[in-house]
């Protein structure tokens, strides 16, 4: 019988990402929001305590953790900062293609750098006009005997001007839509590879997104990620392997802020009482708590699937599109609780409300979640 119950290890993993983000996360994450810097001494620290490439297989000297207990981990760190989060799990979702798909020499090469020192990885598959569309992609390669000629433009990606390799999906000349896609690992000292401005964002600003940029850049087979002209599917199952530590991540920004709501609604006092005795706030905050708990059980479920080898696409759009939205209205009334003060910078809430935005953004729009909801639904009509 399934069981609530956490082991003795998810317990104590627990523990340390809550330790380790209420003692390095959270006394910084205004300061790396407002400067927009990136986040290189927390990460170096997450990845010396364990915390950084968490389902890297102990086969490649990982800590190989389950999909459940690496959103365990995540949930603990978003509670702290998203964007330091996103900056962290970036480098899981850059190295994912190769833990699903890629050949042993791969695995050894770019996992063992992981895991031997605090470096990042970064997942090339957006671009300016192919985000939620991946079959859209432009990004191109052509072959020239035994050689690939990789050449485009990839947009918003995280850990794009600090990645040490990233992992891009590209199609073959003359191809169109799924067909043709190939996955590449590529490294960034390859000549011909280049990386573009860092965005200026609402939120998340403490994570590096940036273009990254191809001209020409040769590989060869050994950077070839799976089959030849099946990068469509290990993009779709990299997703379906990552979108629960979107939901995990959400889970962690909608506790900050009921947490941080139920406070101060028991210290802020108007017509001489505190707020929380107002039906209006108690209302707002019991909306918080339901949707923390569906949250975390929609990403638990859909870490399960993929635990126990029954990865689900609609799972995962599930956990993907309700928490994204949750953790957007949950913040949002967090603003709204805080009233005025909300709306500063002295408080968290209005950094949990721009870092909570791009959960409906990235990885799949909450829209595109719909889509494959309903198509699901109706038979894939």
């Amino acid at each position: 019988m399934a069981s609530f119950d956490y082991t003795e290890e998810q317990q104590a993993l627990i523990q340390t990402a809550r330790d380790f983000t209420k003692k390095e996360i959270i006394p910084v994450a205004g300061a790396l929001d407002e400067e927009g810097k990136f986040p290189s001494e927390i990460c170096e620290k997450a990845w010396q305590t364990g915390l950084l490439n968490c389902e890297v297989p102990e086969a490649y000297g990982g800590l190989g953790l389950s999909c459940l207990s690496h959103c365990l981990v995540l949930e603990e760190l978003s509670y702290g900062c998203m964007g330091i989060n996103t900056t962290m799990a970036g480098n899981m979702l850059g190295s994912m293609p190769l833990v699903l798909a890629g050949t042993e020499e791969q695995k050894k090469n770019y996992l063992g750098r992981l895991v031997t020192k605090p470096i990042f990885a970064a997942y090339c598959c957006s671009e300016p006009d192919a985000g939620s569309d991946v079959a859209g992609m432009k990004t191109k390669f052509r072959k020239v005997g035994d050689e690939y000629l990789l050449t485009g433009q990839k947009r918003w990606i995280t850990n794009g001007g600090v990645a040490d390799f990233y992992t891009v999906f590209a199609r073959a000349e003359g191809t169109e839509r799924h067909k043709g896609i190939t996955c590449f690992v590529v490294d960034r000292a390859t000549p011909g590879v280049s990386v573009g401005k860092k965005e200026n964002k609402m939120g998340q600003r403490a994570s590096n997104t940036t273009d990254v940029l191809f001209d020409d850049v040769k590989l060869t087979a050994a950077n070839v990620v799976g089959k030849e002209g099946e990068g469509f599917k290990v993009a779709m199952r990299t997703f379906d392997r990552t979108r629960p530590w979107i939901a995990a991540g959400a889970a962690g920004i909608i506790r900050r802020a009921m947490d941080e709501s139920r406070a101060y609604s028991l210290e802020r006092k108007t017509f001489g009482v505190p707020i929380a005795q107002h039906q209006a706030v108690q209302f707002m905050l019991a909306e918080m708590l339901i949707a923390y708990e569906s949250t975390r059980l929609l990403a638990h479920k859909a870490a399960w699937a993929v635990d126990t080898n029954s990865p689900d696409n609609v799972v995962s759009s599930l956990a993907k599109a309700y928490s994204a939205d949750a953790a957007m209205r949950v913040t949002t009334d967090a603003v709204q609780i805080f009233g005025g003060y909300g709306y500063t910078k002295e408080y968290p809430v209005e950094k949990l409300m721009r870092d909570a935005k791009l959960l409906q953004i990235y990885e799949g729009t909450s829209q595109v979640q719909r889509m494959v909801i309903a198509r699901n639904m109706l038979g894939g009509k």
